[in-house]
């Protein structure tokens, strides 16, 4: 089978519900091209087996690349009932002095493994994702001054890795940012520790996905966030570069169950100042009382637009969003255009459902993540989320009170 086939059964199987009922109901909606982790994915489809690759960042500084092994001893795991401790698994990504040596890997070579496996891949090299290319440099060494450079929390969507959301977290550090991925344990297809321990997907395997779970997601997901910020930005940080950190400057943003998770966060910690769900539903409600941070929306016309029933979840947090807020949406795009995969399963030759090219969502995520962040973070006036753009006419800036977007 080729790899395409396992990209395409990344690409259409949903990171979180990308269309359910409403909150509180069983997250399945068989009909969508969006499915949740309940329904079925579609039949694999065979496609060319090319080398796959990111598009190069677009900002001017080269970048840098570490991972980190951080152990709470302060809760135990959510997922597993003996645990005394949680531990996870962040990728940073950073402005570095220089490009030298080789491309980082996409990911290790049995977490391509295990990716593969778990897409029910056959016939193919077990280390292929790990041979995609990338652009940036392993533990190079950090570009900034002290307390200079903002951070940026990035969580993906369920069942997938801190990888899939490589292409923009590359950009987003050579645009001056550090970017902190969390590979939330349990609830991705496999985390892999140093010296190899694998921990299996245990939350895919809990039943019903309803709102008690989704709640609990959620509430793990805040408490990663604030546990590696503490580790990032505290007294004794667990990261050589992190004295060039501003904890003043951070803000979060998060693909499907990540993006959802992004209101338990930043409601739960006060140091994020800003963030952003990447169509995600809305599956943390914003309590009635509001949430007074910069958030935006950003998602797929075809299952985001307000006033329809798959976008209830956002029209709901909307009323509560009492700040800044913007509901954006990109035609042509799937829920996967926002992520890696849609990229390169299309490198693939694979119809993932979109019709916007994937190299062009990944620019259009790119240039309006970091928008987003320039404005919150850094205070520089961004009319690109204000209205409609010649430059990206497919993202059109929705008024939801009248149910319209253009």
């Amino acid at each position: 089978m080729a790899i395409a086939a396992g990209l395409l059964v990344m690409a259409i199987t949903s990171c979180a519900p990308a269309s359910a009922p409403a909150i509180g109901s069983a997250a399945v909606d068989g009909s969508s091209r969006n499915p949740s982790p309940d329904a079925p994915a579609e039949p694999p489809k065979t496609a060319r087996d090319v080398a796959l690759s990111l598009p190069a960042p677009t900002g001017s500084q080269p970048v840098g690349t570490t991972s980190l092994h951080l152990t709470d001893t302060s809760r135990p795991d959510p997922w597993d009932a003996g645990s005394t401790s949680r531990q996870l698994m962040v990728s940073l990504w950073y402005p570095a002095r220089k490009a030298a040596g080789q491309a980082a890997p996409y990911m290790s070579a049995k977490e391509s493994e295990l990716t593969l496996k778990d897409a029910g891949i056959t016939g193919v090299p077990a280390d292929l994702l790990a041979r995609t290319r990338t652009h940036a440099f392993s533990d190079a060494p950090v570009a900034g001054e002290a307390r200079t450079l903002p951070l940026v929390v990035l969580s993906p969507g369920f069942e997938k890795t801190r990888s899939s959301l490589t292409g923009l977290a590359e950009d987003l550090a050579s645009r001056g940012y550090v970017v902190a991925a969390i590979s939330h344990t349990h609830e991705n297809s496999a985390t892999v520790f140093p010296g190899g321990r694998v921990v299996p997907c245990t939350a895919c395997q809990v039943q019903p996905h309803d709102q008690t779970f989704w709640d609990k997601v959620g509430a793990t997901r805040a408490d990663d966030v604030s546990f590696v910020l503490d580790q990032l930005t505290g007294p004794t940080p667990k990261w050589k570069g992190a004295r060039l950190t501003d904890p003043d400057k951070v803000a979060m943003a998060g693909h499907s169950a990540g993006g959802a998770g992004s209101v338990a966060a930043l409601l739960k910690d006060f140091r994020i100042k800003a963030g952003m769900n990447m169509d995600g539903l809305a599956i943390v409600p914003v309590p009635a009382s509001g949430l007074s941070k910069p958030f935006l929306l950003l998602g797929a016309q075809t299952t985001r637009t307000p006033g329809s029933q798959e976008a209830a979840s956002w029209g709901a947090a909307w009323q509560h969003l009492t700040g800044w807020k913007r509901w954006l949406v990109v035609a042509g795009a799937e829920h996967a255009s926002f992520t890696d995969i849609s990229l390169l399963g299309e490198q693939a030759a694979l119809d993932t459902g979109a019709t916007l090219p994937a190299a062009r969502s990944m620019e259009i995520t790119r240039a309006y993540v970091a928008a987003f962040l320039d404005l919150h973070l850094r205070g520089t006036s961004q009319p690109l989320l204000d209205r409609a753009s010649a430059r990206y006419p497919e993202v059109k800036v929705c008024a939801v009170e009248q149910k319209s977007c253009t």
